[in-house]
């Protein structure tokens, strides 16, 4: 009898990608397993549902879960526990997948007695347009995103502190528990942190390359990264440490953004430190925005991308601070109501 895996994928308001990501499901190469899908559907405003009951019917090995929360990790974890395979792998509606993806993590897991593992992003651009493009480059960037090895790719095997989607084995849930409710969004950097606290591994293989679509407007990357950073703060709360260093450069350059103004009259020479933070960061984003458009040829491109690279930053940093005062001093809970899709 060949080993049951099982992928399970969250969606909402996704009518436009989740047939494609279905399909990419169904399409896996078998090695010695079978797969079952299954999809957790949030209230959508689009004909998302239609579409994973119509292929559901077509489909044996295609089930529809209903996640009548509408966020991630409630999706996440009403179908683990409706799941019966050996494995769990878990894939994102926006995203496209190689045949062998399914076939990969799950080998990886093993040969690399890790707890955790998953692929590289190749970031494309929702659209043809500049801004789409722009906004797909700034999140391949390293001032964009940071040392995020699956963002920026990597040329070997590597043990890291997260991974997109990943694959897992079922058991993994019962040892370190499931996905935390409280995380509207996060809720994968915290059950990462949970891992290796119990001392797991977690790892990155270059060859499995999971083709991300960005956001195509500004508004949502904004909307995007400040829950990013709205939900960080609370990961540390629930960690008991923070997960990584690099998550501070934000909030750190927001406060001094929004701060050293207010504090110039103390101090002769507060001002001109305000001045030349500002300066060089305008100077930095400009240099790397116009490497990146005369790179890639498009410098129709270059204004998105020197107004992408100031919105990740400021989105995530106002979201981190606002996140501080809510979870940490205010110790407020969100309801998933509170925090609308922004696809």
């Amino acid at each position: 009898m060949s080993t049951l895996v099982s992928i399970v994928m969250p969606c909402r308001n996704e009518a436009d990608h989740v047939a494609h990501a279905i399909r990419d499901a169904l399409a896996q190469e078998r090695r010695g397993f079978d797969l079952e899908v299954l999809v957790a559907v949030g209230p959508s405003r689009d004909d998302t549902h239609a579409i994973v009951e119509r292929i559901a019917r077509e489909e044996p090995a295609v089930r529809l879960v209903e996640n009548p929360a509408g966020v991630v990790p409630h999706g996440l974890n009403a179908a683990i526990r409706k799941a019966r395979g050996a494995y769990i792998v878990r894939l994102d509606a926006h995203s496209r997948y190689p045949k062998d993806y399914v076939a990969v993590l799950v080998e990886g897991l093993e040969r690399l007695h890790a707890d955790n593992v998953g692929g590289v992003w190749e970031t494309v651009p929702a659209n043809g347009s500049d801004k789409a493009w722009a906004i797909a480059r700034v999140l391949s960037s390293p001032l964009g995103v940071g040392n995020a090895h699956f963002r920026l790719g990597t040329t070997g095997e590597r043990a890291v502190d997260t991974v997109p989607y990943g694959c897992f084995r079922r058991e993994l849930f019962d040892r370190v528990g499931y996905f935390d409710e409280d995380l509207v969004r996060n809720q994968d950097d915290e059950h990462n942190g949970r891992i290796l606290r119990a001392g797991g591994r977690i790892m990155l293989l270059p060859q499995v390359v999971i083709r991300y679509y960005s956001r195509d407007r500004l508004g949502k990357l904004w909307r995007m990264y400040r829950e990013y950073g709205l939900f960080k703060p609370l990961v540390n709360l629930k960690l008991g440490k923070p997960a990584t260093l690099r998550q501070f450069a934000p909030p750190l350059f927001v406060l001094a953004l929004l701060g050293l103004p207010l504090l110039a009259p103390l101090h002769a020479w507060i001002a001109p430190a305000w001045v030349a933070l500002v300066s060089v960061y305008l100077f930095t984003v400009t240099l790397v925005a116009l490497r990146i458009a005369i790179g890639g040829g498009r410098l129709a491109a270059l204004p998105w991308l020197l107004l992408a690279f100031p919105t990740v930053h400021v989105a995530y940093g106002v979201g981190y601070l606002q996140g501080l005062l809510r979870f940490t001093l205010m110790r407020r809970k969100v309801r998933p109501a509170d925090v609308p899709t922004n696809r």
